[in-house]
């Protein structure tokens, strides 16, 4: 069966009344038949049927044995990290994203467990970077803002062979490219308020375990911590989630066409983008992603300055300045001074992250439409090609009409 129809009709009728949509159970408690004699649920924080419907259909999406839901993808991190105790180290990808750096840096090192950084891209760094106090490894794959792409497979071989556990987050590619527990990791984790809700309407987290056990953990700390998720974002999440691979499908081929134009401006110093060939992690990417290579493009300019980055993401229209990705509409952002601000300015330049780098969120707008936005924009910082805007046909449609 192909994966979108087994996607659609996971997702189960509502047993009682035969809604095709899953209900939203607004309630904070069940009646109990007698003392510790329920139906499956006893209290909201402990479980929920919509949360529990969501849950379940993620972890099959990812092929996972147990998910759960949390209140943000920060929330679901912070739930991995107290899998650890103090003296434990994680290893973590170079270039990540700035709220899990300052949750890391800022949080969980003042209670003794150390973070060390590594460019993932290559295993030897791994392995060279791995302590005997390493418990945990940290992958993006692909990573925010850069897209660097890790191999797996290899890396979790690593990490089990060292006694550490390996989480990817797979926010970036989602599971409609990427399942990371088919090559060896232990657990993902999701900013499920990107790709798997996908209407710029929620926000949500999502843990997905490979084993009971770990699971089994997971779910204690989140009924402890008492981050969940809604039942009405549980909702949108899942509703979000049924046309996840018709979104992601187009995301991707919206995005290649735009890193393919970007390739071409006199403007442009660089551009990541994993299907591109010139990536240099584009055979491993091509492995691991079926299917496509994802919705967001980066790219840094020849005049490398902050205030060259800020024209560009100001001189749009289409793509709306925002923090966030996965939506339906096009947003852009300037990491260095919005998503990763948190990270010191030399750790940044240190990952890649570039002052003029700039951020792609490419939606399901129709391709031609957001080449065009972006072109005029670009223009405005390459003063040779300040009229090309308006003598491209579809500029010249989009912006002077």
């Amino acid at each position: 069966m192909n994966k979108a129809t087994k996607l659609i009709h996971s997702i189960p009728a509502d047993r009682l009344t035969g809604a095709v949509s899953v209900p939203i159970y607004q309630t904070s408690t069940f009646v109990q038949d007698a003392p510790g004699q329920h139906k499956g649920f006893d209290y909201a924080r402990s479980n929920n049927p919509t949360r529990a419907a969501l849950e379940h259909t993620i972890a099959a999406l990812e092929g996972g044995v147990s998910a759960s839901a949390f209140a943000s993808g920060l929330a679901a991190i912070d739930a991995v990290v107290k899998l650890l105790k103090s003296g434990d180290e994680i290893l973590a990808v170079d270039d990540i994203y700035g709220g899990a750096f300052r949750l890391f840096t800022h949080i969980y090192e003042g209670f003794g467990i150390r973070v060390n950084y590594a460019d993932t891209t290559d295993v030897r760094n791994v392995k060279a970077a791995l302590t005997p106090a390493t418990k945990l490894i940290w992958l993006e794959t692909p990573t925010n803002p850069t897209l660097k792409i890790s191999d797996i497979e290899a890396i979790a071989a690593i990490g089990h062979e060292h006694g550490a556990l390996l989480c990817v987050d797979n926010t970036f590619a989602s599971p409609a490219l990427q399942l990371p527990l088919k090559y060896g990791a232990d657990i993902v984790v999701h900013s499920a308020t990107k790709y798997l809700g996908g209407h710029s309407d929620l926000i949500a987290g999502i843990v997905i375990c490979a084993d009971e056990e770990t699971g089994a953990r997971i779910r204690f700390i989140q009924n402890a911590s008492g981050a969940i998720l809604s039942p009405h974002d549980s909702w949108l999440t899942l509703r979000g989630a049924e046309t996840l691979y018709l979104r992601v499908k187009e995301h991707s081929a919206n995005a290649l066409r735009v890193a393919q134009f970007l390739e071409t401006h006199p403007a442009v110093r660089q551009v990541f983008y994993p299907g591109l060939v010139t990536h240099p992690n584009h055979d491993i990417a091509a492995r691991q992603q079926q299917g496509g290579f994802g919705g967001v493009v980066s790219f840094s300019l020849k005049e490398d300055t902050e205030a060259a980055a800020t024209r560009v993401v100001c001189s749009t229209r289409l793509f709306k300045l925002a923090e966030s990705l996965g939506g339906v509409k096009s947003l852009l952002c300037h990491p260095a001074t919005m998503t990763h601000k948190s990270i010191p300015a030399a750790q940044r330049r240190n990952a890649g992250i570039a002052d003029s780098l700039v951020r792609l969120s490419v939606g399901l707008e129709d391709a031609a439409d957001l080449i065009a936005d972006i072109e005029q924009a670009l223009n405005l910082v390459h003063s040779v090609h300040k009229s090309t805007a308006a003598s491209t046909p579809a500029a010249a449609a989009l912006w002077l009409s």
